[in-house]
C-alpha cells in the first residue's frame, strides 16, 4: 500500500499499476487509469488508517481466508467497498501482495460517487489546484488553522474538568490541586491531539499524507499518555512514601522510592516500544532482542541483581531500620543507611562497614534494638569450705534481692547451685531486666552485682579465688593384713567359679539389692496422721 501510494503521489501511475492484481494485457491498457481512480478513491473515500503488518504471510483475521488481508473499507454515499490485499506468486519475485481484483472491479462505481460529492467545487480554484506536502493547499491550511482551535478547546475542556476536581478537593478539606496541575500539560497535549484528529477526519485528506499525519499525532498521543502515567506514578508513590515515613516505616518508604524508579523505567520503555511500533517496526523481533539482552545482562550482573533483590527483601521485611543496633554475623553496629546495593553500619570501633544486601538477606541477623527485655546472667564462685547452710543463706538473699528489684522480671528469676568444682561452688544467677535501653541495663546490672557483693560480705564468706590445696602426710604403704584378706577373698571366688568378671550378671547382683539403706527426701516420707486427726 505504501509503495502504491508513494508511486501515485509522485505521478508515476505506470509503477503504481504494478501493485494491482491485473493480467498483463489489462494492466497495459487500463492499469494507469485504474491506478488514478484508486488513488482518488483512497484519498477521499477511505476513512481512518490501514493497519500495518510486517509478517510476510499477513495477520490472521476472522472470516478472511489465508492469503488475503482486509485493510479497511472505502465508502461514498450508499456504495461501500472493502480494501483487500491478495498474496500471489510472481515469476521473478516469488510471493508478493497486490491489491485484489475484487476491490478493483468496484472502484469505478465508488469513483463516480466521489466525483459527485467533491467539496473542492465550492472552493477557490487556487486552493484546490496547488498542493503542499502531498495534499491540496486548502486542506493543509485547514490543518494549520485547526491547531490553535484544538489547543483552545483542549484548554477549555481541562478548565471545565478542574471545576468538579476543586469542589471535591474542597469537600475533603484538601485545597491543594498541585498534583492535578502537574499533569495538566500532558493532558492538554492529549486532548488537543485528539480534537485535531477529529478535525482531520472531516477534511478527508489524501491517504498517504493522512498516514503520515496519523503517525505523527499518534506519537504525540503516546508521549502525552506516557507523560501522564509518569506524573501520576510520581506523585501517588511520593504521597504513599511520605505517609510511611510519617508512621515510622522507613523500609516501606525506601521500597516506594525503588518502586517509583522501576515503574518509571517500565513506563519509559513501553512508551519507546509503542512509538517504534507506530512507525512500523517489527516489535516481536525487538522484544526478542530485549529478552536476549536482558538475559545476558542478568548473567553478567548476577551479583548486582542479587543485591538489588536482597535490598527489596530487607526493605520489605523491615527486619531492621536506620538507627537500629544489629549484629550481622560477627559484626555489631548501628545501621546508618539501607541502600539498594548494600547496607552500611557504624561499628563500635567507629568504622563504617558496607555489607551487600544479598549477604544481609542470607546471614543470621540479630536486631538488638528490638529486644523487649535484656538477659542478665552471671556465675558466682563460692569457697569450697563454705557450709551447706551458708550456701542456702546466699541463695535466699540473692533471690530476695532479685524479687524485690523493680527492674527485674520476677517470673524468670533463676538462682541455683549448679556445680561443685575443684576450685569453687558455682551459683548461677539468671534474670531478665525490664528495659530496652542498653545503658539503663548496664546501670541495673552494676547495681545488682554490687548488691550481690554485699550479700557475700554479710554472709561471712567470699568469692572463691583460683587456688590449689596441697596436703602433706606420711605414706603408710600397703596394709598387709587387709591385702592378704582381699587376696584370700578372690582366691575363694576363683575356686568356686564365682569370680564376677568381666561384669556382674543379673543373678549375681540380686543379692546386693536392699543391702545398703539410702536416706529418702522429706517429700517422699509419708507422715502418719495425728491422733486428733484420726479421731476427727
Amino acid at each position: 500500500m505504501l509503495g502504491f501510494l508513494q508511486a501515485a503521489q509522485a505521478g508515476d501511475y505506470g509503477i503504481a499499476a504494478q501493485y494491482l492484481q491485473m493480467n498483463p494485457a489489462r494492466r497495459q491498457s487500463e492499469g494507469e487509469q485504474m491506478a488514478t481512480k484508486l488513488k482518488v478513491v483512497l484519498d477521499r473515500a477511505f476513512t481512518g488508517r490501514f493497519n500495518n503488518f510486517t509478517q510476510a504471510e499477513g495477520i490472521p483475521q476472522e472470516g478472511v481466508p489465508l492469503g488475503r488481508q482486509k485493510l479497511g473499507t472505502m465508502s461514498s454515499g450508499d456504495v461501500e467497498v472493502d480494501l483487500d490485499l491478495v498474496r500471489v506468486s510472481d515469476p521473478s519475485a516469488g510471493k508478493i501482495w497486490l491489491i485484489s481484483s475484487d476491490t478493483l472491479n468496484k472502484i469505478p462505481e465508488v469513483y463516480d460517487q466521489v466525483q459527485a460529492r467533491q467539496v473542492e467545487t465550492r472552493l477557490p480554484n487556487a486552493l484546490v489546484k496547488h498542493e503542499f506536502a502531498g495534499m491540496p493547499l486548502w486542506q493543509f491550511l485547514a490543518l494549520l488553522l485547526a491547531l490553535p482551535v484544538a489547543g483552545a478547546l483542549g484548554w477549555l475542556l481541562l478548565a471545565l474538568l478542574e471545576i468538579p476536581l476543586r469542589w471535591w478537593a474542597r469537600r475533603r478539606g484538601q485545597l491543594d490541586v498541585a498534583n492535578w496541575r502537574s499533569v495538566s500539560g500532558p493532558a492538554w497535549l492529549l486532548t488537543g491531539a485528539l480534537i485535531h484528529q477529529v478535525f482531520a477526519a472531516y477534511l478527508h485528506i489524501p491517504l498517504l499524507p493522512r498516514h503520515y499525519y496519523f503517525q505523527i499525532t499518534s506519537i504525540a498521543l503516546i508521549i502525552s499518555a506516557t507523560w501522564i502515567f509518569w506524573r501520576v506514578i510520581q506523585w501517588s508513590l511520593h504521597r504513599v512514601r511520605n505517609r510511611a515515613l510519617a508512621r515510622g516505616h522507613a523500609g516501606t518508604g525506601s521500597l516506594m522510592l525503588l518502586g517509583e524508579r522501576i515503574l518509571k523505567a517500565v513506563i519509559f520503555c513501553v512508551g519507546v516500544l509503542a512509538v517504534l511500533g507506530n512507525l512500523g517496526f517489527n516489535m516481536s523481533t525487538a522484544l526478542a532482542g530485549l529478552g536476549i539482552g536482558g538475559l545476558a545482562i542478568g548473567f553478567g550482573a548476577q551479583k548486582t541483581i542479587e543485591n538489588l533483590f536482597g535490598g527489596v527483601s530487607v526493605l520489605g521485611d523491615e527486619v531492621f531500620r536506620v538507627g537500629d543496633v544489629c549484629r550481622f554475623g560477627d559484626r555489631t553496629g548501628v545501621v546508618e543507611d539501607i541502600g539498594l546495593r548494600s547496607t552500611r553500619i557504624r561499628t563500635d570501633e567507629r568504622t563504617l562497614v558496607a555489607i551487600p544486601n544479598g549477604t544481609v538477606a542470607t546471614i543470621n541477623l540479630e536486631n538488638l534494638s528490638r529486644r523487649d527485655k535484656i538477659l542478665f546472667k552471671t556465675n558466682l564462685g563460692l569457697r569450697l569450705e563454705s557450709k551447706p547452710d551458708h550456701i542456702r543463706y546466699v541463695l535466699a538473699e540473692i533471690r530476695r534481692l532479685l524479687y524485690s528489684h523493680p527492674k527485674v522480671e520476677t517470673k524468670t528469676v533463676r538462682v541455683r547451685l549448679t556445680e561443685i568444682a575443684g576450685s569453687s561452688l558455682t551459683v548461677e544467677v539468671v534474670a531478665y531486666i525490664l528495659t530496652r535501653d542498653f545503658n539503663e541495663f548496664a546501670a541495673v546490672r552494676e547495681d545488682l552485682l554490687l548488691r550481690m557483693m554485699d550479700v557475700m560480705e554479710d554472709s561471712g564468706g567470699g568469692l572463691a579465688l583460683p587456688s590449689q590445696t596441697l596436703y602433706l602426710s606420711r605414706d603408710g604403704g600397703v596394709e598387709k593384713e587387709k591385702a592378704d584378706k582381699a587376696v584370700k577373698k578372690i582366691a575363694e571366688l576363683r575356686d568356686g567359679k564365682q569370680l564376677p568378671f568381666p561384669d556382674f550378671h543379673d543373678e549375681d547382683i540380686s543379692s546386693f539389692k536392699g543391702s545398703i539403706e539410702y536416706p529418702q527426701p522429706e517429700s517422699a516420707v509419708r507422715k502418719e496422721p495425728s491422733e486428733s486427726r484420726k479421731i476427727g
